[in-house]
């Protein structure tokens, strides 16, 4: 999997997406610090509210620079965006109230919304061949697992050297040093500007783009359940292990690095998986796996803990850690093959708003059901949900799937370039190709 690297562009965007994941978890580990030193019992409030602006910011963000990021150099918005995010974590530790907290990090988070789906839409690019690509999907994977296990680590271990401040500092070096990567990367040519229109139009593209192509509905519909299972996870493993199980705060990272552990090993397999396995059914098959592991994570939560249990929870959450990762990290693929080069920016940055739409949605519902009922019944609610969306994405995403597809124009006259091989049909024109939603295909046929 690491061959990709020989590529010199990928080997040096790879290396500014490292290095800026690692400013971030340094800085949430001292945003928790910074956030009990201005609101002392209240910090877990502080944080709540941080987590739903990071998230509005996510859904409402994205969509506005995949309109405008046809229209914009990627080095050059990826740059000021990594700029932009040092900027704001420099500032950070000279704040002074709560609420100066909150505008810094819907700044940090805006910046984030831009970068991150305009760097996928990226490396479609960089890596043409389909290989290559499904390699640097998998790598983004390991990056992120490996970023959730190793920044607490370093940031413990720097905390024993100088004070929770410094590690703000770290994190801008991260953010400046990422951007001095992108500005050193020549990137190949993008494709010409997207679709035409106002900003509004072009905004909505990325979503209409979505809701037009079945495998990019089964997608959303997937990123749902994937949501349920994580909220589980993310929300549920503090209680659980301190908790149900009563077990030293060391125990709830041992916890989250199984499900890390269990997302690294599936990103690592799935290279070699997805050239015997379509798509659709290494999804499909990890999807349809989270209601079950959901379930039977209700199970061990609902007994009496015991010498099998912990070592049951763990085994659970690495099960899940797979499960969501093989349902994720192919999506791109899917992503790439739906959309014409030109429209990328807005696909990825529609499919960065809509998914953590579900995130929105799952995290308040892990978290109140869980503080009103109890981690058992949350986590067969959230089977509930995972199994409702998978069965949804099985129905709407057809088992037989090509990408050309033979349909008719109706609306576009005689000459049209784009009727060069169609033949007269029906009052229209009839030719096959790769089909995607574009400006002279609105519909699926």
């Amino acid at each position: 999997m690491l061959s990709v690297l020989r590529n010199g562009t990928y080997r040096r965007l790879f290396t500014a997406q490292v290095v800026a994941l690692v400013g971030t978890g340094l800085a949430t580990v001292a945003l928790s610090l910074l956030a009990y030193d201005l609101a002392g019992a209240d910090a877990p409030a502080v944080l709540g509210t941080a987590l739903a602006i990071k998230m509005i910011a996510y859904v409402g963000i994205a969509p506005l620079i995949g309109a405008v990021a046809g229209r914009i150099p990627r080095r050059t918005l990826m740059a000021a965006m990594d700029l932009t995010r040092a900027g704001v974590a420099s500032a950070l530790p000279f704040v002074t109230e709560v609420w100066q907290i909150h505008v810094l990090i819907f700044l940090l988070q805006a910046a984030s919304a831009a970068f991150t789906p305009t760097f996928q839409a990226t490396l479609p690019e960089v890596l043409p061949a389909e290989h290559d690509y499904t390699r640097a999907l998998s790598m983004t994977r390991l990056a992120y697992d490996l970023e959730s296990l190793s920044s607490p680590v370093l940031a413990t271990a720097l905390l024993t050297l100088v004070s929770y401040d410094w590690l703000f500092a770290g994190t801008a070096l991260g953010f400046l040093a990422s951007a001095a990567l992108v500005v050193a990367t020549v990137l190949p040519r993008p494709a010409p500007a997207g679709p035409a229109g106002g900003l509004r139009t072009r905004a909505a593209f990325g979503m209409r783009l979505f809701l037009a192509t079945p495998r990019l509905r089964a997608l959303l519909a997937l990123d749902l359940a994937v949501a349920a299972a994580g909220a589980l996870v993310f929300v549920g493993t503090v209680a659980l292990v301190r908790g149900h199980f009563d077990r030293p705060a060391g125990a709830v990272s041992l916890a989250l690095g199984a499900y890390g552990a269990g997302s690294m090993l599936a990103a690592l397999a799935l290279p070699r998986l997805l050239q015997r396995a379509a798509d659709r059914t290494v999804m499909l098959r990890a999807a349809f796996a989270l209601p079950a592991l959901l379930a039977a994570a209700a199970a061990v939560t609902s007994t009496t803990p015991g010498s099998w249990s912990w070592p049951a929870l763990l085994a659970v959450w690495a099960a899940l850690g797979a499960a969501c990762s093989a349902v994720l990290t192919p999506g791109g693929r899917l992503i790439r093959r739906s959309t014409a080069g030109t429209d990328l920016p807005a696909a990825f940055a529609a499919r960065f708003s809509l998914s953590h739409g579900c995130w929105l949605l799952t995290y308040p519902l892990a978290g109140w059901l869980g503080a009103g009922a109890g981690l058992p019944p949350t986590a067969l609610v959230l089977a509930a949900v995972a199994l409702v969306s998978t069965t949804a994405a099985a129905v709407i995403w057809p088992a037989r799937d090509p990408y050309r597809l033979e349909h008719v124009h109706p609306d576009l006259p005689s000459g049209h370039p784009h009727l060069a091989d169609a033949r007269p049909s029906g009052g229209g024109w009839r030719h096959d190709h790769h089909y995607v939603i574009d400006r002279h295909h609105h519909r699926w046929p």
